[in-house]
């Protein structure tokens, strides 16, 4: 029997749990603009801590902000606030709260202007995947494309949104394929491409 060939994420392999992320969402081209903003949001929850550690306490994220409904979120105020800052099963932290809500009102004052949230990320690789050819463990923290979209989202004012995190949420939502070429994962998700 042949052993899978995946990433070499720290702390993956033999975890169950970080591996079916890794399998079947990680790198997967996503279009909805809802699960797009959710995931950035969750990006930003990230910030100075492991993705294994956002990725166990994501259904209670989804729980605390309202299955990341933009519409909810936006409407959140102080009681809100203060029941997510004392919500054990999140990450609590002021700005990273603050950032969420307020993205949640940017997202759908964009949406209200005619502003599509995924056509607008999609638009920024040229309506297909990056389809990167790392090798071992090259892969970048950041790239000049990730610069790019940090610099627009900061333009709009979103929070938490720095080219280490926003590369990481382009990763994610397949908006580029980073699998490493000798993952199982890499031609998967290069055939996903719409």
């Amino acid at each position: 029997m042949t052993e899978i060939q995946r990433c070499t994420w720290r702390g993956m392999n033999g975890d169950p749990f970080y591996e079916a992320y890794h399998d079947t969402e990680w790198g997967v081209p996503e279009y909805d603009s809802r699960a797009l903003w959710e995931k950035l949001v969750l990006d930003g929850f990230q910030a100075g801590l492991s993705w294994i550690t956002i990725l166990r306490k994501r259904e209670a994220f989804r729980a605390a902000f309202a299955g990341f409904d933009p519409d909810k979120v936006a409407r959140f105020g102080d009681a809100d606030r203060a029941r997510l800052m004392a919500d054990a099963g999140i990450i609590r932290s002021n700005g990273k709260i603050d950032a969420a809500i307020s993205g949640a009102r940017i997202y759908c004052d964009m949406r209200e202007r005619g502003e599509d949230f995924s056509t607008l990320l999609w638009d920024m690789v040229g309506g297909q995947p990056v389809q990167s050819r790392w090798v071992g463990g090259d892969v970048p923290a950041q790239t000049p494309l990730a610069v790019d979209m940090a610099k627009m989202f900061k333009a709009k004012g979103f929070k938490y949104c720095g080219p280490v995190i926003v590369y990481a949420f382009m990763q994610a939502t397949g908006l580029v394929n980073d699998h490493l070429t000798t993952c199982f994962r890499h031609e998967e998700c290069r055939k996903l491409a719409r």
